[in-house]
């Protein structure tokens, strides 16, 4: 595994931009380091302490989070999608979580609400949620679902980078053309939970589907502007304008590919590379980082930077306005990021970009920290009334989709 280098040395927006993250700091929408310790070592926490120096294998640990500014982390409980046993593996890594907040209670506080983050903020510790990232880890069932909030799930994307029988995913054929009526289902079913709808990874007809669909605000909580970079990753600009009507937050993400246009063609080429030695174009491990690094000695990679991420937050202000963005990096799930945001220490180097960029002091606190607390307590908001209302669904696909 690559060794990732720190955040660069200090500046006077830099200094300021750790004084505006102590008071407000940020809430990452996502971060994979649940998986990574599932594929580097099994869940031995001890073999991969984050209470210690991981930065030769992996983007995170805590002391890098507390000098990036974190204060809040989604851990996804993500598992690939072709993965057998899906909902026991989502299980196995919602464990994982749990055993970190054990082993680490000084620094980690488990939250399930919009006011645990806010406590745990007061007390200076992170407070560590969870996402599931792809409905295939709910194998059709909204009794699984349920099961999945219960345990602390406080999102959930519909899909990942394939469809599941009722949405369909931006990086696969479409099969249902958005949502299926089961999808709208799962849909209206999280909003009775109080389960925020994770729009990353969808098609562009799923997210315009889920907001006809959602009486909540969703989140994107992965993803950037498509008119910036165009990968169907992302998200268009008329998805982006409907955020204010339903008080959601786009979660801008970091990946190379994701806001490098230059990237874009330089990834498929390295994905197709890997599959051609065997491996999944998502695989981290050291063998397969071996083969990565062997490509780039040879096709150099294009370099994104903190101002391309930038970049996306200017053009998703103007677009969705500042109240419905957020951060969200993809630490630990991907094998390359800009320079300046090797880690989870980089945070203050984006914020100072944007204090040089004419941000203010209140935008900032809202990008990093108020958006996403308002988010999840919204959610609350609406699951309250729901329920009051509602009862849960029993659902099944061959019930609405034949």
């Amino acid at each position: 595994m690559t060794t990732f280098a720190p955040a660069s040395s200090a500046s006077p927006s830099l200094d300021r931009a750790r004084e505006l993250l102590a008071a407000f700091p940020v809430v990452d929408g996502h971060n994979d380091l649940p998986w990574a310790l599932r594929e580097q070592v099994r869940y031995d926490l001890a073999a991969r302490d984050i209470a210690g120096d991981q930065s030769a294998h992996l983007h995170t640990d805590l002391a890098r989070l507390r000098a990036g500014g974190v204060g809040a982390q989604f851990w996804s409980v993500y598992v690939r999608s072709d993965q057998p046993g899906a909902v026991t593996a989502t299980l196995e890594q919602i464990d994982c979580v749990r055993q970190l907040i054990d082993r680490h209670p000084e620094d980690l506080r488990a939250a399930l609400t919009a006011a645990d983050m806010e406590a745990a903020r007061a007390e200076g510790r992170i407070a560590s949620l969870m996402g599931a990232e792809g409905g295939h880890s709910i194998d059709n069932s909204l009794a699984t679902l349920r099961q999945l909030y219960e345990l602390g799930v406080r999102y959930m994307t519909l899909t990942h980078n394939d469809n599941v029988a009722w949405a369909d995913s931006a990086t696969d054929e479409p099969g249902v053309g958005g949502l299926s009526a089961f999808g709208r289902e799962v849909v209206k079913e999280m909003n009775r939970l109080g389960m925020l709808v994770d729009l990353s990874h969808v098609a562009a007809t799923t997210m315009r589907d889920a907001l006809d669909a959602s009486v909540a605000p969703v989140i994107f909580s992965h993803s950037s502007a498509r008119a910036v970079c165009d990968h169907p990753r992302n998200i268009p600009d008329d998805v982006l304008e409907r955020l204010p009507a339903n008080g959601g937050v786009a979660m801008v993400t970091f990946v190379p590919k994701f806001v490098l246009q230059a990237a874009v063609d330089w990834a498929k080429a390295a994905d197709d590379n890997m599959r051609a030695h065997g491996f999944h174009h998502l695989d981290t491990t050291a063998e397969a980082m071996k083969v990565h690094q062997a490509f780039e000695e040879t096709h150099p990679r294009p370099v994104a930077t903190v101002s391309t991420v930038a970049d996306h937050l200017d053009h998703m202000r103007e677009v969705a306005g500042i109240d419905h963005l957020g951060i969200g990096g993809d630490y630990d799930g991907t094998a390359f990021l800009p320079d300046g945001l090797n880690d989870v220490s980089g945070y203050p180097n984006l914020i100072a970009e944007l204090l040089d960029r004419g941000w203010s002091d209140t935008d900032l606190a809202k990008l990093t920290w108020r958006n996403a607390v308002r988010v999840l307590g919204a959610a609350e908001d609406v699951a309250r009334d729901l329920r009051s209302r509602t009862a849960p669904s029993n659902a099944t696909p061959e019930q609405l989709d034949g």
